[in-house]
């Protein structure tokens, strides 16, 4: 059983630091596209950033140039490295995988999701 949880949420300052955690287990992801998406109260989920399965990344325009896609090797965890965060980055952030493998992800096409972890920026 596939399985994905994220971990590394948490409340901090605005212009502050967090790094996202995701850890992937119950088979392989090599050849899956692995990435992050957002959830802000009452808006719609929304893609955050990519990994393909070949190392290529993509970011949403609203976060590119502050947080950072990567995964290990083994492709057991994918991280999400966001500095200078805003209050527009308050959401519940999501990890997904896909197994197109492509650098583009959607919603309603990712094969498995986390729970999610809350990431609060105060101002």
């Amino acid at each position: 059983q596939a399985r994905l949880v994220e971990s590394g949420g948490g409340l901090v300052e605005l212009g502050g630091s967090l790094t996202l955690s995701c850890a992937a287990s119950g088979r392989s992801f090599n050849r899956y596209a692995m990435g992050w998406f957002r959830q802000a109260p009452g808006k719609e989920r929304e893609f955050v950033a990519v990994i393909s399965w070949n190392g290529v990344t993509y970011y949403a325009d609203s976060v590119k140039g502050r947080f950072t896609i990567s995964s290990d090797n083994g492709r057991t965890t994918v991280y999400l490295q966001m500095n200078s965060l805003k209050p527009e980055d308050t959401a519940v952030y999501y990890c997904a995988v896909d197994r197109r493998g492509s650098g583009t992800m959607y919603v309603g096409e990712c094969d498995y999701w986390g729970q999610g972890t809350q990431v609060t920026v105060s101002s």
